[in-house]
């Protein structure tokens, strides 16, 4: 018996070690939610390509307005239709993806006007996405695992207050929160820098598309100084690289899978905090993700 486990010893440590590199494997992150002809999203998590998604968005909410959560086609919040997705949300955690709600996008109605406003917000958050309790949680009973910034309009003040907020939540609870940035990649973030800046975000993805100084724009320089010698020395437990899905998911800034896997990734994965790739959008992603995920 004590051979047995002597030599069982080896084979333990090692599967110990695949566990633990596993858990820092780069991945995949993407955003669902903006088509309703993208697929369900028990469909993308399915797939095994993510490890991470991003439902999109909540497009209004602080400053004393209505929280309004829009989903396209998929469901109707209003109609209290979206609660049949609580169903798909924990078929994606038991694959062991993390589910984020992701707040602001392109289009919305979204500001923080005071410290408190930001307070009154990751209330909201917490007790309708998170691990509280409200008699009207717009995705049904299951936890999300976290909440994604992604700031794109507005004022740049109190999204560190939030942060802030949403990370005291995680400590009380004891059952961790995770925050996600998408700042563009002109360096610092014109709405999120000083929310990053607190040191609390788990993932930032930096949207290294629309952004023609910083961008891929038929050689990658300009995407490795920005970021290597900027993103990559931000506070933050990972940097994820940014990208379109394919070429009509920007205006400008796609990448072929080709050239990402042997121009760029191999120069910024030398990084102790790469991440992955984030893509814009599993509406898009018809094949980039099972292309690319064997060369993270």
């Amino acid at each position: 018996m004590a051979m047995q486990f002597l030599t069982s010893l080896p084979l333990f440590c090692l599967l110990l070690a695949a566990l633990i590199n596993n858990s820092n494997a780069a991945q995949i992150s993407i955003y669902w939610g903006q088509n309703g002809n993208e697929g369900s999203l028990a469909d993308a998590c399915a797939t095994g390509n993510y490890g991470i998604v991003n439902i999109a968005f909540l497009v209004t909410f602080g400053n004393g307005q209505t929280p309004i959560l829009n989903l396209a086609g998929h469901c109707d919040p209003a109609a209290n239709t979206c609660t049949g997705l609580s169903s798909d949300i924990e078929a994606c955690q038991k694959q062991g993806i993390k589910v984020l709600l992701s707040l602001g996008g392109g289009a919305g109605s979204y500001v923080l006007s005071s410290p408190d406003d930001a307070r009154q917000v990751a209330d909201y958050l917490w007790n309708n996405f998170l691990g509280g309790q409200s008699g009207s949680r717009p995705l049904g009973n299951a936890v999300l695992d976290g909440i994604d910034f992604d700031i794109e309009g507005g004022t740049a003040q109190y999204w560190d207050e939030l942060a802030k907020a949403l990370s005291g939540f995680g400590q009380q609870s004891q059952k961790k929160i995770y925050l996600s940035a998408a700042p563009q990649c002109p360096f610092p973030d014109a709405w999120l820098d000083g929310a990053i800046r607190t040191g609390l975000f788990d993932f930032v993805w930096v949207q290294f598309y629309n952004n023609p100084p910083c961008q891929y724009s038929g050689d990658a320089n300009n995407l490795i100084n920005a970021w290597n010698n900027q993103w990559t020395t931000i506070q933050a437990g990972q940097v994820f690289l940014g990208l379109p899905a394919a070429p009509e998911a920007a205006g400008s800034g796609y990448i072929p899978p080709d050239v990402l896997t042997s121009q760029v990734l191999p120069s910024i994965k030398a990084s102790p905090k790469y991440g992955g790739v984030m893509l814009w959008s599993r509406q898009y992603d018809q094949s980039y993700s099972s292309a690319i995920k064997g060369s993270l």
